[in-house]
């Protein structure tokens, strides 16, 4: 589970994970062209209340929306957000889906498109590439290249600029084919949470390479200042299980330090993508974690270990080195304070390797979604004028604004003892669950800006600022300006489309060999040698052939 998702919903005004549907089969080329897109976008702008804000007469729109949880007699058919919807841009529902979850959305998605059922004006697709290729082939929906432009805010369009690679999920023959929806940057970056209290005791220093990070290791177990024996302590919490690239307890650091990511599609000097666990450097890591587990600075259980399962080694004093990213303060570090005692804890860099090489992982463009259009909307630029909105005016609102405290008085925030709050526990009916069409509006590089300047000792002026004052800690600002500082350092996994056909057929088998053969290096029953026999058979059962697909796909989507 993905805390740090839960825990935003503070900082934000509210949250609805939304989910999309489809229809008739038609070939990708039979989609609308880039003409008349361009024709229809015009002759649409002219119609629209687009320009002025609002459609009078109002619209009739359809799309997605997944449960919601109402309160103070709100209902799905009569609440706050539809009202609003309808006065601000003159916008109802009508023939919008209401799936009761995921699983529920994906069966529709499939019978809609097997029967042509008619789907709706703007599908949410999230960044699956399966259910993206599935909308784009079943022929339902136009591209949005002309839409995008004509269309799009200032926020969206300088974003897709600087992040050209947002739209490689998206794309097919040479058109985009979704509107993509803004996630905050960099939140998930790879830093090192040490034990403050241990550092402190043992008078070390930040490790600013491997061999300093292995000596803070080292006396952890050995010198443990809480005096726990050597047998008890291992230092290091690492997850095993399923991915050592992940969100907690992951080893994208390590193998940064020897020059390559491990389980993502990285470029190479050529600027051709390899698959980063074949890289030479993978062989390095390996060896050092084998040295690792040899020494006991890593504990033999976390072969079976999930990430929670790794954060919890770490919460409950064994270990004092977890990587993870800048939100550890919200979970879980409060666990470590109420496990131990007088225990700290700190963020701090990635370390260096040998050679000076240094890197994480970094799969976040500042995406976290997607809407495709129904090529048989009368109103393409309807979403566009209601997300434009939400970004110019909910994602920062300024001091003064209507949104200045949140969406809507008596449900996201309140008077509460003569104060405005937006703190869920302040508020008696709190409702932090309005269904925006889009879910919540955020400014990709926002937040950790925000973290960073709070760090600094700068005032919080704006609501958004203010908000984000009250409700992270001080230790995640500090974090966040650890990221920032190591801001040129991560690898873009650079596959983002749907499995190529050698991996429909073969991948499972290179990964569950991947998998097996790396564990048994790091446990010490397979010498590191056995890596250029892994990396030699995964070539010559299927990785090769990914590799060629990955780089056609990389090109296609990548050419002008």
């Amino acid at each position: 589970m993905r805390f740090k998702k839960s825990l935003l919903l503070l900082v934000t005004t509210a949250l609805v994970v939304i989910t999309g549907c489809n229809g008739k089969n038609a070939e990708p080329g039979n989609v609308v062209n880039s003409g008349t897109d361009k024709t229809n976008a015009t002759e649409t702008a002219t119609k629209s209340g687009f320009d002025v804000g609002k459609y009078d007469p109002p619209i009739d729109i359809s799309t997605v929306i997944m449960p919601t949880k109402f309160t103070n007699g709100e209902t799905k058919e009569n609440n706050v957000h539809d009202r609003w919807m309808l006065e601000q841009f003159g916008m109802k529902y009508k023939d919008t889906w209401y799936p009761a979850g995921n699983d529920q959305y994906r069966q529709k998605l499939q019978l809609a498109i097997a029967s042509g059922e008619k789907l709706p004006d703007f599908v949410p697709a999230f960044t699956d590439p399966v259910l993206i290729n599935q909308l784009i082939d079943s022929g339902q929906f136009m591209s949005v290249d002309d839409l995008f432009e004509k269309y799009a805010n200032k926020t969206l369009k300088d974003h897709a600029a600087q992040h050209p690679e947002l739209w490689y999920p998206f794309s097919k023959n040479g058109k985009k084919y979704a509107l993509p929806i803004l996630e905050y940057t960099d939140n998930d970056d790879t830093l090192l949470w040490l034990r403050e209290d241990w550092m402190e005791k043992l008078k070390l220093q930040a490790p600013k390479t491997i061999a300093d990070l292995e000596n803070i290791m080292d006396k952890f177990k050995n010198q443990n200042p809480d005096g726990l024996a050597p047998k008890d302590v291992y230092p290091l919490a690492i997850s095993l299980k399923n991915n050592t690239n992940t969100w907690m307890g992951g080893l994208d650091w390590l193998f940064g330090a020897y020059g390559t990511i491990e389980e993502q599609w990285n470029k190479d000097a050529n600027g051709n993508l390899e698959y980063g666990s074949v890289n030479p450097g993978a062989k390095q890591a390996l060896a050092k974690l084998q040295e690792w587990m040899r020494k006991g600075y890593i504990n033999p259980d976390s072969a079976l270990w999930a990430e929670d399962k790794a954060a919890e080694s770490w919460t409950k004093g064994s270990a004092g080195i977890l990587p993870g990213a800048n939100w550890v303060p919200d979970w879980p570090a409060p666990d470590l304070l109420k496990n131990v005692k007088g225990s700290k804890f700190k963020a701090y860099p990635v370390p260096a390797g040998p050679d000076g090489k240094i890197g994480t992982k970094w799969q976040n463009s500042g995406v976290n979604g997607s809407f495709m259009i129904n090529k048989d909307a009368k109103h393409p630029e309807a979403i566009f004028l209601y997300y434009n909105y939400l970004l110019d005016n909910l994602a920062n609102p300024a001091v003064g604004s209507k949104f200045e405290y949140g969406f809507a008085k008596g449900f996201d925030w309140d008077i509460v003892d003569g104060q405005p709050t937006s703190n869920k526990d302040k508020i008696k009916n709190f409702f932090n669950s309005f269904p925006f069409i889009t879910g919540p509006a955020r400014i990709p590089d926002l937040y950790m800006k925000t973290l960073v300047k709070l760090a600094d000792g700068n005032k919080p002026e704006t609501p958004y600022e203010k908000q984000l004052a009250e409700f992270r800690k001080p230790e995640n600002w500090y974090a966040a300006k650890v990221v920032m500082s190591q801001i040129d350092i991560r690898k873009q996994n650079y596959f983002t489309g749907a499995a190529t056909p050698t991996m429909i057929t073969k991948w499972n088998l290179l990964r569950q060999s991947e998998l097996e053969t790396f564990n048994k290096i790091i446990y010490d029953k397979l010498p590191i040698t056995a890596f250029d026999q892994f990396v030699s058979s995964w070539k010559a059962n299927g990785g090769d052939q990914v590799t060629t697909e990955v780089n056609d796909w990389f090109k296609s989507v990548t050419k002008k």
